[in-house]
């Protein structure tokens, strides 16, 4: 059956990581695997003039950061890849957070120098509440860091898993001569190069072959036999099931910059990464092989082409066969919809589609329609489950600099929080508009693409909140009641619903006690989930 047939070929996965692990540059180098790109370029490019394709927005080349998930397929080895390269930095994490819920699994970098952080522990968290299959790929062998067993150690302690290496690395820093595949007994020796694909894999049968003292020394082969030796006499052999429910991770080293040990990992992954399955809806499971078509819309992006003032919807297509110029069914206004020119992409490269299957993501040109989390169908009710909208901790009240750009602000306000990055709240009297964040940096974001993609330009002041609570009550009178009497904390969000400002923990609790009737929810998926009450 070609259904079965394409989603077997389909691999949709994250990448994820703290900032400044690698995660971009590893992306890269996936790309020149696949042929789609033929230079690979470098987040930050002082000697490669080109900068990362995953990277397209104007702030994201200023900065040398990722601050918007970026979507890249490709061909490979009849495969058909799926890339999402996601922010690292933790004022975006909703944005990467979300993006968690539209794959199938995810590759996990990790810097060899600094170790598991902060930012990648949070990620693996939200991982594990998915039993997402994770590969970890443990980065810059080639500049001195940590101990191997010790990351090993590390990776099993801080992100609660099992590990099991699947290469090993031979040496590491300025003596980093390869890495050897525990997987299918090759070696493969390091030679630099940041821009193309190197082509050097040494044929070992057993490590006991002469041979292998020529490519790396005696001391080399030696140290190399006893990791082996210690390795396969203290982990388990790699089983692949318990890495498809996610409870194992397969560990793979190497260079992302020199483009060294990323193959190996590539054509394991494509090899042990589990297609396209089934997806859990409010009303049912729905399995990747129904005939029907399906699917989510997990992140929507404004101006991806500058040029022309476009929206893009980005949808994950969960089962069935997406056709172009088909009629489907928008299930939160219970409208018809089709869609003349759906995109794939590479990164902001677009190109038009006839179709696609699940697994795949399919951009779609969104004139104000859709919402983060709206649903696709061939007719059927259903609601996908999962996708995220957290409680902002920073407020701002947006202060406009040119009045006679007005409109062009609240145009560009509108768009850019809706595509998730901030939330945007609106108070009475005087149609305050309030945005609120996670972090500091997508005030920037937000500024800066107002100032370059709309022509606005705006300020921000800080408002003394550190929680916003959507607010529910037993009845009519009660809401009203608590909302007249709290008025000056109390603003709507873009549904209209009534959000109350905290200023802390302990006036808060005080609110709580007296509010009679009054429910109190830190995500906006209060209407779907029970347990968001706090």
């Amino acid at each position: 059956m070609e259904l079965e047939k394409e989603i077997s070929k389909r691999r949709t996965f994250a990448i994820i990581s703290h900032p400044d692990a690698g995660k971009t540059t590893l992306t890269e180098k996936f790309l020149l695997f696949g042929g789609a790109i033929v230079t690979a370029g470098a987040v930050k490019s002082n000697k490669i003039r080109k900068t990362a394709t995953s990277d397209f927005m104007e702030i994201e080349k200023q900065r040398g950061i990722s601050v918007a998930t970026s979507v890249m397929g490709f061909d490979y080895q009849g495969h058909r890849v799926n890339i999402l390269d996601t922010p690292g930095h933790k004022d975006f994490a909703e944005d990467t957070y979300r993006t968690l819920t539209a794959v199938d699994s995810v590759i996990l970098v990790v810097d060899c120098i600094k170790g598991v952080e902060e930012q990648t522990e949070k990620l693996m968290a939200v991982c594990r509440m998915r039993n997402t299959p994770v590969i970890i790929f443990i980065n810059k062998m080639d500049r001195e860091g940590k101990d191997p067993f010790d990351l090993l150690d590390e990776l099993q302690e801080k992100l609660q898993i099992h590990v099991r290496p699947l290469t090993w690395p031979v040496g590491q820093g300025e003596s980093f001569k390869g890495v050897y595949s525990l997987y299918n007994k090759q070696m493969n020796l390091f030679e630099p190069s940041k821009t193309r694909i190197s082509e050097n894999i040494a044929k070992i049968n057993n490590l006991n072959d002469e041979n292998i003292s020529k490519l790396i020394g005696d001391r080399y082969t030696e140290k190399l036999r006893e990791d082996v030796h210690l390795i396969e006499g203290v982990f388990e052999p790699f089983n692949k099931e318990l890495y498809s429910d996610g409870l194992l991770a397969p560990v793979f080293f190497g260079s992302a910059i020199n483009n060294f040990g990323v193959r190996e990992m590539l054509e394991t992954f494509l090899e042990i990464a589990p297609p396209p399955s089934s997806r859990e809806a409010l009303e049912r499971e729905v399995k990747a092989v129904e005939p029907k078509f399906s699917g989510f819309v997990f992140k929507i992006h404004a101006n991806l082409d500058p040029n022309h003032r476009d929206r893009i919807a980005f949808l994950r297509i969960c089962s069935g066969k997406f056709e172009r110029n088909k009629f489907y069914f928008h299930t939160r206004s219970e409208k018809k919809i089709r869609f003349n020119n759906p995109t794939s992409f590479m990164a902001n490269e677009k190109s038009l589609i006839e179709e696609a299957y699940p697994g795949d993501v399919v951009g779609l040109y969104d004139n104000g329609i859709f919402k983060i989390g709206d649903t696709l169908s061939e007719g059927e009710m259903l609601h996908y489950t999962g996708i995220p909208s957290f409680s902002p901790e920073i407020f701002k009240e947006v202060e406009n600099r040119d009045p006679f750009k007005t409109k062009q602000l609240e145009k560009g306000i509108q768009q850019l929080t809706e595509e998730g990055v901030a939330q945007l709240f609106t108070q009475q009297p005087g149609n305050r508009k309030i945005i609120g964040t996670v972090g500091e940096l997508q005030f920037d974001v937000i500024k800066f693409r107002l100032e370059h993609e709309y022509g606005a330009r705006c300020e921000f002041r800080t408002l003394n909140f550190s929680k916003a609570f959507w607010i529910t009550a037993d009845t009519p009178a009660q809401l009203d009641q608590f909302i007249s009497h709290r008025s000056i904390a109390i603003a709507y969000d873009k549904e209209n619903r009534p959000v109350y400002f905290s200023e802390n923990e302990w006036m808060m609790k005080l609110i709580k006690q007296s509010a009679v009737g009054v429910h109190f929810h830190t995500t906006s998926e209060f209407e779907h989930l029970h347990k968001t009450e706090v």
